[in-house]
């Protein structure tokens, strides 16, 4: 009763019950807790499982390592199985980030300009039908692209090279005289920026979509323009989630491999000319070479 009354003196209705929070709050607690120590369990179990994984391939890799008898860093060559046995990953390192490098200049903007477009220009039934499109090319399988690459992409490919080497020829990347090549790391990373072009594009449309209305409708209401929202308002915003879709593209773009093992020719050397065939990548070499591996580090 007493309690009531201090209930009706406080301007509070009189209740005969305790208030819920004081009645769930040490479930709630319990339950966080477990969340919380589950969470973090599962957390440290993936990065046991990888540092486990780590080490697995580093004690597989020193045999082979010590039967090298030239720098693994610097060596060019690949032939683990000569006597004595030559081999570095120097090509392979620089094939892997060029072809990645290539894919990421071309697959960036056009990503950024699809994602825009789906989230803050198109009418809302046409936005809706791009993203379904975009999100099922993220889900192709990557054997599809390189057959398409291959037959397809590349053969199409030449006219461009050839004009790239005729206009800009005095720049050293284009420089290849001649250039009716298609096995080359330009059309590899073309294919690679095909590739990587859908995941870009889903993870930094949902980024803008959770731009703040009030920011676009602000910066509209003192007189700014469409692009000029987006420079000022949307991109600003979305700074970390389009260098987060970025890094994903390019994880995606350096470990290609049946792709890359379709278009690209196989050799191993540094070479600066991308309209030039030649060159490897670090996942192409283990899928070319996994059925001719030896004995080397067995």
């Amino acid at each position: 009763m007493s309690a009531n009354v201090e209930q009706l003196e406080n301007g509070r209705p009189p209740s005969d019950e305790q208030p819920s929070s004081a009645i769930a709050g040490p479930a709630v607690r319990l339950g966080d807790r477990i969340f919380r120590g589950l969470s973090a369990w599962s957390g440290a179990f993936i990065l046991v499982v990888m540092a486990a994984i780590a080490a697995f391939l580093l004690y597989r890799t020193v045999p082979a390592l010590q039967a090298d008898t030239k720098n693994f860093f610097t060596t060019q060559e690949w032939f683990p199985d000569n006597t004595p046995s030559v081999f570095g990953i120097a090509a392979l390192a620089w094939g892997t980030l060029l072809s990645a490098a290539i894919a990421l200049v071309i697959a960036v903007p056009v990503s950024l300009g699809i994602a825009l477009f789906i989230a803050h220009y198109a009418p809302r039934r046409v936005a809706s039908g791009l993203g379904y499109l975009v999100d099922l090319l993220a889900a192709v399988p990557s054997v599809i692209y390189g057959l398409w690459g291959r037959a397809f992409l590349v053969p199409h490919m030449v006219g461009l090279s050839s004009w790239l080497d005729h206009y800009f020829g005095w720049i050293p990347i284009f420089n290849a005289p001649g250039s009716t090549y298609q096995a080359t790391m330009f059309n590899t990373g073309v294919v690679l920026a095909i590739m990587i072009l859908p995941i870009i594009s889903a993870v930094s449309r949902e980024v803008f979509l959770q731009v703040p209305r009030t920011h676009v409708e602000a910066a509209l209401a003192i007189g700014a323009t469409r692009w000029e929202v987006m420079r000022l308002s949307v991109l600003p915003f979305g700074r970390s989630g389009i260098i987060s879709a970025s890094m994903l593209g390019l994880g995606r773009a350096l470990g290609e491999t049946v792709a890359v093992a379709l278009v690209l020719s196989t050799s191993y050397n540094i070479s600066g000319h991308i309209l030039a065939p030649g060159g490897n990548t670090f996942a192409a070499n283990i899928a070319l070479q996994y059925g001719f591996a030896g004995t080397v580090g067995k």
